[in-house]
């Protein structure tokens, strides 16, 4: 049985940032402008964001992490961060385009996903691959870099393989599958929760779905959620960033609570590079206290600034 506000508070992180799928100037000042991508369902709505002076530019196309969350970094359960927000400002001072969107389902683009159980993880790699080839395209662009945060550094590095990019930059990725990080964040709870999960995620590493879910697991592998999952659960981060020609830069934070020091050493470890580690940077690329409860309070900080060692980082990659 569920209860306890320890349990019940374990239970929102995990929902909240692992498995919950579905023109003008912004308030820096810089220029935006909107910036859709056309798909067979309607539009995938996104955001550019230009730096001062002429082009060409050299750009980078950001995709968020998993479950509710928006262009700008934001969850609609975790909360207001800016997080993706002020990345794309950063670059822009730093000369350097971006664009950010709201996958389909998500925000914006939520009318792309009628059904969720239509949804699979192949689909936000394809919309990826559709992004590079339209802002290759753009002839205000000259160089193409991919930034993935979270989830969205294993979307990013799987287009990466299918096109020639100028670089990949992973921001807090996975090094192990999704099946096996759901594992590890399940392990602290009761046994008689873990039985259930291990037997459900094996079934599902199999490509087989799982009738009969107990209601206090729905939220997780609920029948419409089960298609993603099993998609998902095939690919192995350290196989897809092995497979990447382009220049990989691996960025991971040692204060984050969802992925760890570890995770970041096996992908650069794939890749052929090494981490870059940002002391004190959690999961949403803030400065943030060490303990759990004064971390998570930033994922609702929208006016927190991304940690300072982090920009000049990616900055100085993408200008190599």
């Amino acid at each position: 049985m569920l209860g306890g506000k320890s349990m019940k508070k374990s239970w929102i992180i995990l929902i909240a940032t692992s498995l919950l799928l579905l023109g003008g100037c912004g308030g820096s000042g810089l220029p935006e402008e909107d910036y859709n991508l056309e798909v067979p369902e309607g539009e995938i709505k996104g955001t550019l964001m230009l730096p001062e002076g002429e082009g060409p530019f050299k750009l980078a196309v950001i995709h968020q992490g998993s479950g509710p969350t928006d262009r700008n970094g934001n969850s609609a359960i975790a909360g207001d961060n800016n997080s993706l927000k002020m990345v794309a400002e950063d670059l822009a001072k730093a000369g350097i385009a971006s664009v950010r969107f709201d996958k389909r389902g998500i925000a914006k683009s939520m009318s792309l996903i009628e059904k969720e159980e239509d949804l699979v993880f192949e689909d936000y790699i394809n919309d990826m691959i559709m992004w590079i080839e339209k802002v290759d395209q753009d002839e205000r662009f000259s160089e193409i870099y991919l930034i993935g945060h979270s989830e969205g550094a294993l979307i990013s590095a799987a287009a990466a393989v299918e096109k020639d990019v100028a670089g990949f930059i992973s921001l807090a990725g996975v090094g192990e599958r999704a099946s096996d990080t759901l594992r590890r964040q399940l392990s602290g709870q009761p046994d008689e929760i873990t039985n259930m999960t291990d037997q459900i995620i094996s079934e599902l590493e199999q490509g087989r779905m799982v009738e009969n879910v107990p209601d206090a697991l729905q939220s997780l592998f609920r029948d419409s959620i089960q298609p993603y999952l099993v998609s998902w659960f095939r690919y192995d981060p350290s196989e897809v960033y092995g497979e990447i020609t382009s220049p990989v830069l691996v960025v991971q934070g040692d204060n984050d609570v969802q992925v760890t020091v570890n995770d970041a050493m096996i992908l650069s470890q794939a890749a052929g590079t090494k981490p870059v580690l940002v002391p004190g940077m959690n999961h949403i690329l803030k400065d943030a206290p060490r303990d759990r409860e004064g971390n998570l309070e930033t994922y609702s900080d929208p006016d927190l600034e991304l940690h300072p060692d982090l920009m000049p980082v990616i900055i100085d990659f993408i200008n190599e």
